[in-house]
């Protein structure tokens, strides 16, 4: 039986890394795989892991039908056992439901990757519905951590360094700060928050720039 894997974390948690390990290992076997990828911060069609590793794979747009792309590879005489799906949050629902059904009814493995929440700490549309349809949810065990040491479960967006909670959900950008611009635009960056520091807005620079070594009490 085919199963519908759904690997979860934060940002910096290593799943993309784990996406890669996971065709690796298949794929040494004699398995043969599809790429998936969408937004990946190193450009289109590309799955790469912060550890410098890269892969080329296939673009998820609007338009990809998994079921007839996979259809369509099986029909002209190639061969598929298994999906990985990377940056799966940014699929459509609909996408999610083509690869259960890729796995129910062509018995193929997906293996996808991805965060559960946006820079907001609310579902993706896509990865609610992989809550809802995957054989299992499996959270990574290599846990980022906030600035503060604690496990950080948010993940936090940035604008010239202050944490914002509006905007568009898709702008990719990296925990990484990038080099400056020459324009206007403001530095886009994200920064992995526990849910304390996440709900005050309380990213590490702004921490260092009000020397906080621990939170004040609420009261007093």
């Amino acid at each position: 039986m085919a199963d519908l894997l759904f690997f979860t974390g934060t940002m910096d948690s290593g799943k993309s890394t784990l996406a890669l390990q996971t065709n690796h290992n298949h794929s040494s076997r004699g398995r043969v795989g599809r790429i998936f990828t969408a937004h990946d911060r190193a450009g289109t069609a590309t799955l790469s892991s912060r550890l410098g590793l890269t892969h080329d794979a296939a673009e998820v747009t609007e338009d990809l039908n998994f079921w007839n792309h996979v259809v369509g590879l099986l029909t002209a005489g190639g061969r598929v056992d298994y999906l990985i799906c990377d940056e799966a949050q940014f699929y459509a629902p609909d996408q999610v439901d083509q690869l259960a059904k890729v796995v129910d009814e062509l018995s193929i493995d997906v293996f996808a990757f991805g965060i559960l929440t946006d820079f907001r700490g609310r579902l993706f549309p896509a990865t609610a519905r992989l809550v809802e349809l995957a054989d299992r949810m499996l959270t990574l065990q290599v846990e980022a951590l906030c600035w503060c040491g604690e496990r950080a479960t948010h993940n936090a967006r940035t604008e010239d360094g202050v944490m914002v909670t509006d905007g568009e959900v898709i702008v990719v950008g990296d925990v990484e700060p990038a080099p400056p611009s020459a324009d206007d635009e403001p530095e886009v960056a994200y920064e992995v928050l526990c849910r304390r520091h996440h709900r005050r807005r309380l990213t590490a620079a702004r921490a260092r720039a009000t020397s906080l070594t621990a939170d004040p009490l609420p009261f007093g």
